[in-house]
């Protein structure tokens, strides 16, 4: 026959059983916290339940459920919640006011009168401290050592249950963003130009790969007349989201510019003074506007933080670096500019432009790939396609780096005169 104390205690597994059963199947964390509150409630017969998690950035305590108020954080270290973390021990308060590590802010700030409380851990299966439970003023008088028992158990339920769903809600938010990022690429890969441009006694070609979903990286041709071609490029710091909505926000305004004015200063010093406050204090913009002439054979341009320009002369083999021809954009308004010389492009002269992804990529050793080697695959094949080139810089990049991860975005652009 069984006693009163056995039934009391498989009543108590039943109800412990329900409440992990419910709590398996809840799948989203406010809801989550809302069934252990209420489980708890019911279990421990008392009249609210606070649910406190952890951050341990911060070291705070903060509540996303507090049956009957609104959110509370709170040091980690303070109160009786801070004293349960500690120790990792429930820990029973029978009179609340009596009691010198009672925290009684919360209870001015809600008007809620705690008479006795309950506060126990609440740790995930790996013993990572995940919150805080606290049930208040149990009905009857103080919490008994049963209800500590009860506590103890609730807890390890909890945790567990809290810990797991924390790491499915971060695993959809990861799924999320990375659907988000890579529609993202997609636009912004979609703004590159599709093919490269035919121009009479020319090649030309491009190439972009971003270091992340997104790049901070452009590139473009634009067809400003039967013999004149834009070419654009541009650098804005970091890689990733911001950088991308930065330059692609450039481009647009770069096209809208140049297809009324062929002149690359009034073009890029309009540019930066429409971006104006737009730019974060913390980031510019490196960019170049070349216009090819077809019939004259020379490249107009302005380098605005942007380079080196390589130019590698045919007839002799020889290679001029040019340097910018002012600071990038967004830093200062109006530019400051010493106007370039005009780049004559002879038979078979080559013009390339890159940004500091392609040279500045360390192997395995520390060492940077450097403009050198860049210059070296133009003196070795000066015969070579405008797309060979390119494709010759990537391989011999990647065979130089090995195994080492792609630090930055990758972004080129060759202009070829035909031979005569």
């Amino acid at each position: 026959m069984s006693t009163p104390n056995a039934e009391r205690q498989i009543a108590d597994l039943t109800t412990l059983l329900d409440i992990s059963r419910r709590l398996g199947a809840t799948t989203e964390l406010i809801p989550l916290l809302e069934e252990i509150a209420e489980a708890s409630n019911h279990i421990l017969n008392c009249e609210r339940t606070s649910v406190f998690l952890y951050d341990p950035k911060a070291h705070e305590l903060y509540s996303q459920v507090a049956t009957g108020t609104s959110e509370i954080r709170f040091s980690a270290d303070r109160g009786i919640a801070g004293e349960s973390i500690r120790t990792g021990n429930v820990i029973n308060v029978p009179d609340a006011y009596a009691d010198a590590r009672f925290n009684q802010d919360i209870d001015k700030a809600t008007g809620f009168k705690t008479r006795n409380l309950l506060t126990f851990p609440m740790r995930g299966h790996d013993r990572s401290l995940v919150g805080v439970l606290q049930v208040l003023n149990r009905k009857g008088g103080p919490f008994e050592e049963r209800d500590e028992e009860l506590a103890d158990t609730l807890s390890s339920l909890a945790g567990v249950a809290i810990q797991r769903q924390r790491l499915i809600d971060e695993y959809t938010e990861k799924r999320r963003i990375e659907r988000d990022l890579a529609v993202a690429r997609d636009i912004q890969q979609s703004l590159l130009p599709q093919s490269d441009p035919k121009v009479k006694g020319y090649e030309i070609a491009g190439f972009n790969l971003p270091a992340d979903e997104t790049g901070g990286d452009c590139y473009d041709f634009l067809e400003l007349g039967d013999h004149l071609t834009g070419l654009v490029i541009a650098d804005a710091t970091g890689h990733g989201i911001g950088p991308a909505l930065l330059v692609s926000q450039f481009l647009a305004m770069v096209k809208a510019l140049a297809t009324t004015d062929n002149d690359p200063l009034s073009v890029l010093s309009k540019v930066n003074a429409l971006l104006g406050d737009e730019i974060p204090n913390n980031m510019f913009i490196t960019s170049f506007l070349g216009i090819v002439d077809s019939k004259a054979n020379t490249i107009n341009y302005l380098s605005a933080g942007h380079g080196p320009l390589i130019h590698y002369r045919r007839s002799d083999g020889q290679v001029a670096e040019m340097q910018a021809d002012t600071i990038p954009l967004g830093i200062l308004d109006p530019l400051v500019v010493v106007p370039p010389p005009t780049i004559e492009m002879e038979p078979g002269d080559i013009f390339l432009l890159i940004t500091d992804g392609m040279f500045e990529w360390n192997n395995e050793s520390g060492e940077q790939y450097g403009i050198e080697r860049i210059i070296e695959t133009l003196r070795d094949n000066p015969d070579a396609t405008a797309s060979e080139l390119i494709e010759l810089m990537r391989s011999r990049l990647k065979q130089f780096v090995g195994n080492m991860p792609q630090p930055d975005d990758l972004t080129a652009i060759v202009a070829r005169r035909l031979p005569a």
